[in-house]
């Protein structure tokens, strides 16, 4: 046994993660979201579901672990020998949590202006590294876990309800500001450490100032609405229904500009239809009322006028989105933009177009492809 522990001491791995302690939270909360973003696919598929519940049960226990760890709680236990494992677990959990947000909605089309959302959630996990104290600095730490903590019940919750609405996102930010209290005052009561370096009353009051923050960003509708994504957005000039797909004909991009296939912008003549065809990802029988708000840009005002709105039910569970479309015709020439929207008015996404009047008789380069 005691070769055993000596070899431990004395790893490979216990080595390198000491002559490299500078450098190994970062490392850490890469690892974790590199990890998540090789294995993760779907919100409500049973491994991503698994994998982020046992996330975030370990980042609670690791958490708990190590605050307790300074008093010398676990002398003499298994648990010392990894004891200055605990702050790169953490860090590792919180890269993993913050990477599932961000890998759930890079498939969207347009990050439009839920984009802060996630801006807020990387700087304030990537400012934790350059902090005097690092993960050491319990202001930091428990903010930042319930700041993610909010995240994920804002996920979990509407996946299993297969329901998502303002009621049930104030039940998420609840559920999150109950269980981080609770095991704040766990650690507080069980940690004379804790007890020394923070108030409880500050505590206490920077978690409420962050739910209120969130709420506020809710309310602004400056948070996306998880766990709904925008798919696809693409203006085409037509959209046909036919054996459970749908054809979309638009014009096709130039071949350098190989991250996108069809044009924003729309070769219009009179009369002419215009379509806006999107995909929405959606858990598994979950339902929501979607409505494309058509928008034109007003060169006298320099300003936004919308011009209809047209709404359609969605219920998720399709890989490749909930389709849909909507059309306008009789469209005048400029800049226009179709925002995708729950019916609380949420942002799903910014389809962004312009439309130019054909000028020539040149043949337009047209593509179908089946969605």
């Amino acid at each position: 046994m005691k070769k055993t522990l000596a070899r431990y001491r004395n790893s490979a791995f216990r080595n390198f993660i000491r002559k490299h302690s500078k450098y190994a939270p970062i490392l850490f909360f890469i690892g974790g979201f590199i990890f998540d973003t090789l294995t993760l696919g779907r919100i409500d598929r049973t491994y991503d579901l698994t994998v982020l519940c046992l996330h975030m049960t370990s980042l609670s226990i690791t958490l708990y672990l190590y605050n307790l760890a300074d008093d010398g709680k676990w002398v003499n236990t298994f648990l010392a020998r990894y004891e200055e494992y605990l702050p790169l677990a953490i860090q590792f959990f919180f890269g993993g949590l913050s990477s599932a947000y961000v890998i759930y909605f890079s498939r969207s089309v347009s990050l439009s202006k839920t984009a802060s959302f996630f801006i807020i959630l990387v700087l304030l996990l990537i400012a934790n590294e350059f902090l005097k104290k690092r993960i050491s600095n319990k202001y930091l730490q428990f903010g930042v876990y319930y700041f993610i903590s909010f995240t994920f019940f804002t996920f979990m919750i509407p996946v299993f309800l297969k329901e998502l609405n303002t009621n049930i996102f104030l039940i998420s930010g609840g559920v999150s500001l109950v269980s981080t209290l609770v095991l704040l005052t766990i650690i507080y009561s069980k940690s004379p450490s804790t007890r020394k370096e923070i108030k409880l009353g500050k505590m206490v009051f920077i978690i409420i100032a962050i739910y209120g923050i969130i709420n506020l960003f809710y309310f602004l509708k400056l948070i996306p609405p998880v766990p709904l994504a925008l798919d696809k957005g693409i203006v085409a000039h037509k959209v046909i229904q036919r054996n459970g797909n749908y054809e979309v004909t638009y014009e096709s991009e130039d071949s350098y500009i190989f991250w996108r296939k069809h044009k924003l912008d729309f070769s219009y003549s009179p009369d002419q239809p215009v379509y806006i065809f999107s995909s929405i990802f959606a858990p598994t029988d979950l339902k929501k009322s979607i409505f494309h708000r058509w928008r034109r840009y007003n060169e006298k005002t320099k300003e936004w006028v919308t011009v209809e709105d047209i709404g359609y039910d969605i219920t998720g569970g399709r890989d490749g989105g909930f389709r849909g479309y909507t059309y306008k015709t009789n469209i005048s020439a400029g800049d226009w933009e179709v925002q995708v929207l729950t019916e609380e008015e949420q942002v799903l996404g910014v389809i962004s177009f312009k439309i130019k009047p054909i000028t020539n008789q040149k043949k337009l380069r047209l593509k179908t492809s089946l969605f």
